[in-house]
């Protein structure tokens, strides 16, 4: 998983890849932690480092599977359960959300590979904060992604350094420190 994005001719792969690194930085927070770490609380907010995988995973699911592709969601959410979306439940194992982010993320491939383009517009989903009616393109979205991820890969480096001291940069394999030329 890349940290930094190389040039890329391509934005639909660029766009992949910056994606992908981002989700890269939230498995990195993860990594190495116990079970019961990774669905710690070390801070008043309700957010575990396991439980911003799991949420990351079912926006990028809904973002891309529901809007962009018109599939069922994998995941009922509502007001009632939404909060469910930011911690472990059910048994629920990190093991478990890491394969499930892994499925999302290729799925999320497979739906942009086949769409003939980027600007593919689509509705936005029925939210208080979208404007009734207004559409958005798969780049918009794909980039809609990348800050979503990165919000909450940054919540998930505070989360980790709270809980043992390791920081984002320390948690960075040597061998991708370097752009994928």
């Amino acid at each position: 998983m890349p940290t930094l994005v190389a040039a890329e001719a391509d934005e639909r792969d660029a766009l992949l890849l910056f994606v992908e690194a981002q989700r890269g930085a939230l498995r990195r927070a993860v990594g190495g932690l116990t079970e019961e770490q990774a669905s710690a609380r070390p801070t008043v907010s309700e957010l575990s480092v396991a439980g911003l995988v799991k949420h990351c995973a079912e926006v990028e699911s809904s973002w891309t599977r529901v809007n962009l592709a018109g599939r069922p969601p994998l995941v009922q959410r509502d007001g009632s359960n939404w909060g469910d979306s930011f911690r472990l439940v059910d048994g629920e194992s990190v093991d478990d959300v890491l394969k499930f982010a892994d499925a999302v993320a290729a799925e999320t491939a497979e739906i942009i590979a086949a769409l003939p383009d980027l600007d593919v517009t689509v509705p936005l989903p029925t939210a208080p904060w979208f404007p009734a009616g207004a559409r958005r393109s798969a780049r918009w979205i794909m980039l809609q992604l990348v800050q979503e991820i990165a919000r909450h890969a940054g919540h998930a480096d505070i989360l980790r350094e709270s809980l043992d001291g390791a920081t984002a940069f320390s948690l960075i394999p040597a061998d991708q420190l370097r752009p994928n030329d």
